[in-house]
C-alpha cells in the first residue's frame, strides 16, 4: 500500500527550477532512498514532502491525504518525522530534553515508555541522557537527531544524509540501526549520498540528476547498474 505518493512535483527556488517534474512513492513497510550527487535536488525533495519549501505545481500524497498547503509544523500531527540534515539538535540542552521535544504531540503519559524505547535502541544516549547535546560527538549527535525523530511515532521517518560526516565505523553503525527500525516496522524514506549504503539496505531507489528522476529500480538492481556504478558507485 502506497503511504507517500509524489507525482510530478516541481519546486523553485525564485526563478530556478530545482525539481523539474518529480514522481515517486514510498510503500508501507519500504526503505526508499533517493541518491545523487551534491545539487541533485534530494534534500530539496524531502524538504518539500515536509512542508519546509512549498511546490509550485503537482501532487503530493501521504495516507491517502494531500501535504500541499500544509505547514511543516503540522506534518508530525499526520506522522511524518524528519531528522534533518547536519543533525540540528537543540545543543543548549540535555539528551533527555531533546527527545522530551521530539514528543511534543504525545500525551504526557505516553513519554516515558517511548524515551525507554529510545534508551533501548541507543544505549550510548542512555548513558549521556543528561549530557549538553553540544558536548557530544557527531555520530552521538546523530543518534540523538534519529532518537528525537522517532519519539513521534512516526508513521515514515524521513532521514536526510544520516551518514554525513561521520567516521566509517559510525556509518556501518548508523545504516544498521536504520535498518533495525525499518524491521521493526518504521517506513523510512532516506535521502544519503553514500549510495552504495543506501542502496544495499533500501528495498526500492530513485537516482536523482539536476532535479529528475534519472533511473529508478529496486535497491540491489540499482547497486549492480552499470550507470550507477559509475556515477556513484566509483565502479
Amino acid at each position: 500500500m502506497s503511504l507517500l505518493k509524489a507525482e510530478d512535483v516541481h519546486v523553485y527556488y525564485g526563478s530556478i527550477h530545482a525539481i523539474k517534474g518529480v514522481s515517486f512513492e514510498v510503500n508501507e513497510g519500504e526503505i526508499v532512498t533517493l541518491i545523487g550527487a551534491n545539487g541533485a535536488g534530494k534534500s530539496t525533495t524531502l524538504n518539500t514532502v515536509s512542508g519546509l519549501l512549498k511546490p509550485r505545481s503537482g501532487i503530493i500524497e501521504f495516507d491517502g491525504q494531500s501535504l500541499v498547503g500544509v505547514p511543516a509544523s503540522k506534518m508530525v500531527n499526520k506522522g511524518l518525522a524528519l531528522c534533518p540534515e547536519g543533525r540540528r539538535v537543540f545543543l543548549q540542552m540535555t539528551v533527555e530534553e531533546n527527545l522530551e521535544m521530539g514528543a511534543f504531540t504525545r500525551p504526557k503519559g505516553e513519554i516515558k515508555d517511548s524515551i525507554a524505547e529510545v534508551y533501548d535502541r541507543f544505549p550510548r544516549l542512555k548513558e549521556r541522557y543528561k549530557q549538553v547535546s553540544g558536548t557530544l560527538s557527531g555520530g552521538e549527535q546523530q543518534m540523538l537527531a534519529m532518537g528525537r525523530a522517532l519519539m513521534s511515532k512516526p508513521k515514515l521517518l524521513m532521514l536526510d544524509e544520516p551518514s554525513m560526516g561521520l567516521a566509517p565505523i559510525l556509518v556501518d553503525q548508523i545504516f544498521q540501526i536504520i535498518k533495525e527500525l525499518n524491521d521493526a516496522g518504521t517506513t523510512i524514506l532516506l535521502v544519503e549520498q553514500n549510495a552504495q549504503m543506501a542502496l544495499s539496505i533500501a528495498d526500492r531507489g530513485y537516482v536523482l540528476e539536476t532535479g529528475t528522476i534519472a533511473a529508478t529500480g529496486t535497491g540491489e538492481a540499482l547497486l549492480h547498474d552499470p550507470a550507477v556504478q559509475k556515477a556513484y558507485l566509483g565502479g
